[in-house]
């Protein structure tokens, strides 16, 4: 673990293996722990490089919203790359490391050599549609400042988006509340504000424009963001798509051998040439 700082800011990087560089963002509440089991299996053949985003883990929670704003997060982590050593890499995200993922692409497109990305949107392009979402944000945000963040916690956990979790040992369920629980309530509330879906400007229009290979992740019963799947292929130059079978929205806690298995082997396509990066 180490603490590096980016333009004033202290953000954490968890780094093991060598070889091609991978960097794994996580989703809201989530933190660089949430790529563990990835890690253990990529870190023999790539260098892996698990960032806590802005207000997640154990960087920085700064009060400033602007501090979350995806150019400014985007600019970051491409810096944050440059002083570990690395112009470019492989770009793993999940939902709102997703988001950010695919943000960085189309704003630093030459840090990018492939992307994987899972549960992930382009942002919403209706006006109308992200001031809702923004209005919905804003009501989170204030939840979390008003009820503490335990009450939060425990509210996202029981929102439908996790309904296909509910079978699973209540061990694991246990071990992810004792990880959100870490998170720093400003953090998540500023998390929302400045990079929620709503917040984000919407990229659908400019992913034309990306030209590296990218994987797309969903589980198969989180149909919203299938659909979503197959809406960026149509825009997407260089996409593909896989399905998780018989999970949801979080294909790598619900299927961790599945998802860790498939991202692999199209990390080993691409650095063996078999899917080239022009």
């Amino acid at each position: 673990m180490a603490r590096i700082e980016v333009d004033g800011l202290q953000l954490n990087v968890e780094q093991h293996g060598s070889g091609p560089a991978v960097v794994l963002l996580h989703g809201f509440t989530g933190s660089a722990t949430t790529w563990n089991s990835l890690t253990d299996l990529l870190s023999p053949e790539f260098e892996v490089i698990a960032i806590d985003i802005v207000g997640h883990g154990e960087s920085d929670a700064p009060v400033e919203v602007d501090r979350y704003r995806m150019d400014r997060c985007t600019e970051d982590l491409v810096t944050l790359l440059a002083k570990l050593g690395h112009e470019h890499a492989t770009w793993l995200g999940y939902s709102m490391g997703a988001r950010t993922a695919l943000q960085l692409a189309v704003l630093h497109p030459d840090a990018v050599d492939a992307l994987v990305l899972e549960g992930v949107t382009a942002g919403l392009p209706d006006a109308g549609e992200r001031a809702t979402r923004i209005e919905g944000d804003e009501a989170l945000a204030d939840r979390i400042r008003d009820e503490g963040l335990g009450a939060f916690v425990d509210f996202w956990q029981s929102i439908g988006l996790w309904d296909t979790q509910m079978g699973m040992p209540a061990v694991r369920l246990a071990a992810l509340r004792e990880q959100r629980m870490r998170s720093d309530p400003v953090g998540l509330a500023n998390s929302l504000r400045g990079m929620g879906a709503g917040a984000q400007e919407p990229v659908i229009d400019r992913l034309g424009e990306v030209r590296a290979p990218v994987l797309l992740i969903a589980g198969s019963l989180d149909q919203k963001f299938t659909d979503i799947a197959q809406e960026l292929l149509d825009v997407l130059p260089r996409g593909k798509f896989a399905a998780i079978e018989g999970v949801g929205h979080a294909a790598h806690f619900e299927d961790a051998a599945a998802f860790n298995d498939s991202v692999l082997e199209y990390l080993r396509r691409i650095h063996s040439g078999e899917i080239s990066d022009g």
